[in-house]
């Protein structure tokens, strides 16, 4: 079915529980790749030890050149970028490549839907408490209730975990490595994916996985990701997904270009010319 990127910098116990649970809860034969950033809790031995295919770097590059890096090995027709502190559903793969056989093209971004245990502000994610870290994780509990948790499916897929055809993750040369090491680079592939024609940006309500937030972004020094979409696209971030991909909105099919609006077409026509 799927390769999964799975970029993980020391973050062992969550990366173990990731794996198991997308051997134990999928329904197809998916590609586990992982990028070993540093590993010296252990994770380059624990990989190797289980026969997962990998890539490696000495010191933590980030979440945009990890990725890349690791689809390198890729033998799927089908690429997801996971986060290593996810745990997967069941189901969570075959309701994904239901959706796909659906559609009506391969241009296309779709996310399964996460449950978290706080509230952040994200209107497309279930809040609901089953633990904060490996050692506290209700897992019997989850897997009893999570699909009373499902919800209609909404616009505005961006955000891991999320699969799109590996033809147009070459087209777009995946991540991108200005955004290293990361804040903001699953928007800049977004906005990528929408000027190479991809008009569907779909989370799906019943592919559902656990997010425990673990924030392994607080160990790192943050690029300023929001400004260089904004340098790069000539719009903000969040202009671009109240107008064009209609984040948190209930899905209702393929999206249109907001032509109606003076200053999108404005904005379209100087990228189009200047190559913001």
């Amino acid at each position: 079915m799927f390769s999964i990127l799975l970029p993980s910098w020391n973050n062992l116990t969550y990366l173990q529980l990731c794996c198991n649970s997308i051997w134990k809860n999928s329904v197809g034969e998916n590609q586990i790749i992982v990028h070993v950033n540093e590993g010296n809790d252990g994770t380059l031995e624990w990989v190797k030890s289980k026969g997962i295919d990998y890539t490696y770097s000495p010191q933590n590059i980030g979440i945009c050149k990890a990725v890349n890096q690791a689809s390198l090995l890729a033998k799927r027709d089908y690429i997801v970028f996971m986060n290593d502190d996810m745990y997967c559903l069941p189901g969570w793969d075959e309701t994904l490549m239901t959706e796909i056989n659906r559609l009506p093209t391969d241009c296309f971004m779709l996310s399964a839907t996460m449950i978290e245990p706080v509230y952040t502000g994200n209107k497309c994610v279930v809040v609901r408490p089953y633990g904060r870290n490996g050692i506290d994780f209700e897992e019997e509990k989850l897997l009893h209730e999570y699909t009373l948790l499902q919800r209609a499916d909404w616009s505005g897929s961006t955000w891991p975990p999320s699969v799109v055809h590996r033809k147009w993750w070459e087209k777009v040369k995946g991540y991108s490595e200005e955004f290293s090491p990361g804040m903001s680079s699953d928007d800049d592939f977004a906005m990528k994916m929408w000027e190479a024609g991809c008009r569907i940006f779909k989370g799906v309500g019943a592919s559902m996985v656990y997010h425990f937030i673990s924030k392994s972004t607080g160990r790192v020094v943050k690029n300023d990701g929001r400004q260089q979409f904004l340098t790069k696209w000539g719009i903000k971030q969040s202009l671009f997904h109240k107008y064009y991909t209609h984040r948190g909105e209930a899905y209702s099919g393929v999206l249109n270009d907001p032509d109606s609006n003076p200053f999108f077409v404005i904005r379209k026509w100087l990228w189009s010319t200047l190559h913001i």
